[in-house]
Formats: C-alpha cells, structure tokens, sequence
C-alpha cells in the first residue's frame, strides 16, 4: 500500500476513535512506555497532539518526564521553512494553538537537535522494520537527521504495525514503536 493510501487508512482509523478511547489507549502506551530503557537520560522531545487529528494524548508521558525530573523540550513548526525549533518546557513557558492546532510554546529557550537525547514521535503509520509516515511534510524526518547517531526515537501508536512501508532515502527509522499493548524494538 502506498503512502497516500496508508495515511487515509490511519487518519480514518483515528477519526473513528471516541475521545473516551483515546484517552484510554494514551494512558496504555504512557504505562507501556515505562517499560522502555530510555529514563537514564536527561533531554526528551516530546510532541502535543493536535486534539483535531486524534494523536495520541501526550500528557501522561509529560507527567511522567515532569515526575522523573527530566528536560523537557517541545517543537514549534515553522511552516514557511519547514523547520521546526526545540523549546525547554518550564513553568512558565506560555503555549497557544497555533493555526494548524498545534499546541505550541510562545516562546523560551531554544535547545539544539544534537542535545535532545530521547524524540517521542508522531506518526500515522509504520512498518515492522520501524519506517514511519507522519503527515507528508518531512517536519520530522528532518529534524531526527539533526539529531546524535545515539539519540532514541520513539514512536507512538494506537495501531499495530503494517508489514511494509516503502521508505525513501531521507526517511528516517524508530528504535521503538509503543502501541496499548506492545513495544517494537527495531
């Protein structure tokens, strides 16, 4: 199935959700993510979900970062350049909705790519290898290729994954993929 074909799929799968479900399965893969051996680190990215595209709810994961005491960095798109920029999270950083619904940070302290150690990324899809499809705009594919060869990319599902994903020579691969139920490792 090609990528236009499996981001219908999945963005119709998603829209099929009940926000009860949601909410229900985000708080699964927050407990399941706890599983993974990725809290020794210091600096996560972690996406917000566009409540309107039915994302994974990240706010359980966000808890638990807040709990461990750890970094945490959230993008802000700019889509003029496609480019995103990486904000330490604090108590007072102001967020808005920007004009694609992403909840964004004002403004605040922007870190480097090469310092986040940890990426919690979005997607619609991915395969059994770790190949990922977001939305088509590259946003991410981008900016995990900043990224340290160690840094970790987690990707969060609601859904198992495809058999195979076709990837392109600028996609890049997740270290692990936590759905409700299961951990991928790749």
């Amino acid at each position: 199935m090609n990528k236009s074909l499996l981001r219908k799929k999945y963005s119709d799968l998603r829209a099929a959700m009940t926000s009860e479900e949601i909410e229900e399965k985000s708080i699964m893969i927050a407990n399941m993510a706890l599983s993974l051996p990725i809290w020794n680190y210091t600096y996560y990215h972690i996406f917000m979900p566009i409540e309107g595209k039915n994302e994974v709810n990240t706010e359980n994961l966000l808890h638990i970062l807040q709990g461990k005491d750890k970094s945490i960095v959230i993008p802000k798109a700019n889509f003029k350049t496609g480019e995103m920029s990486h904000i330490l999270l604090q108590e007072n950083t102001a967020l808005y909705i920007s004009d694609y619904g992403i909840p964004e940070p004002v403004s605040g302290i922007e870190l480097s790519p090469t310092q986040i150690e940890v990426v919690f990324v979005p997607l619609l899809a991915y395969d059994q290898d770790g190949n990922r499809i977001g939305y088509g705009k590259g946003f991410y594919d981008r900016f995990l290729s900043q990224c340290k060869e160690t840094t970790v990319f987690v990707g969060l599902s609601f859904f198992e994954p495809e058999s195979e994903i076709a990837s392109e020579l600028n996609d890049i691969p997740l270290h692990f993929c936590v759905t409700p139920k299961k951990t991928y490792q790749f």
